[in-house]
């Protein structure tokens, strides 16, 4: 067993040692493969948790082939999410590195959506999964989609910041709405506000600042590329009315000017 694999399956909530030495995600992988191996697998009940699943032991290597299959519907997967995320809090280390193995299939689509950064795509996915899995409500639909979604959104905010600043790439970016600010904070506030949604804000960051294409997008989330389009073109018609309304503006920003003002007049 390679040093970086004794450490995660002895350390489990470390995320950082879970990615040293080789690919992060191969290291969970054989990471996965090696807590159900043996007379002892990392499992799960099936009979316990139904929802059309073995009723038997189900090792959580095999679990995440069945949650792939498209005969699994997302009120199972759900099930079955909510007791990972339970083990993973409360159980073992290895539960957190097993839940990680299960949900490596959106961990690798996530990573390919965010392949144009140059820093460690792989490993800043994991660190933020792994903290989702502390911090997601179980709670509600599409547990493992929102767990990857919050993944995604974190590992994209780090790489970005650690990205190497490029004129072309700050001069596209802000020029998305013109004298609005960041497009990231813009974005930010904009779902603060109710303007636009989360996932919405999600697509606007991938395809117009993280330089993912429509096709790409659309096709990691199932859907078309058409679709997607018109998702984002409506998304952006709400945040330029929203700009051009003042809603998106720093609350604080007038105040500063106004206080700057003052001083330079006392001067």
């Amino acid at each position: 067993m390679s040093k970086s694999v004794r450490s995660a399956v002895s350390a489990g909530v470390d995320a950082p040692r879970l990615v040293l030495g080789e690919q992060p995600f191969d290291v969970a992988a054989t990471a996965l493969r090696l807590l159900t191996t043996g007379p002892e697998p990392l499992s799960v009940d099936g009979a316990a948790l139904g929802g059309g699943l073995p009723r038997r032991r189900i090792a959580l290597s095999e679990l995440a082939s069945i949650l792939m299959h498209p005969s699994c519907g997302h009120t199972t997967s759900d099930q079955v999410w909510r007791l990972l995320i339970e083990r993973a809090r409360t159980d073992s280390p290895a539960w957190v590195i097993g839940a990680v193995g299960v949900a490596l299939p959106g961990l690798r689509q996530a990573a390919y959506r965010l392949r144009h950064y140059s820093g460690d795509v792989q490993a800043e996915l994991l660190t933020a999964f792994v903290a989702a899995l502390r911090t997601a409500k179980p709670a509600g639909a599409r547990v493992v989609q929102r767990l990857i979604s919050a993944a995604f959104t974190a590992a994209r905010i780090e790489l970005r910041a650690s990205e190497p600043r490029r004129e072309a790439d700050h001069v596209d970016t802000t020029a998305l709405w013109p004298g609005a600010g960041h497009p990231d904070v813009i974005l930010a506030r904009a779902v603060t506000a109710g303007v636009i949604t989360v996932a919405d804000a999600e697509l606007i960051g991938a395809t117009r600042l993280a330089g993912t294409p429509v096709a790409d997008y659309a096709e990691s989330l199932g859907k078309g590329a058409k679709a997607i389009y018109q998702a984002r073109s409506r998304a952006e018609r709400l945040l330029v009315a929203a700009v051009r309304a003042g809603l998106l503006s720093d609350p604080d920003e007038q105040v500063i000017a106004e206080a700057t003002m003052t001083l330079r007049a006392d001067c």
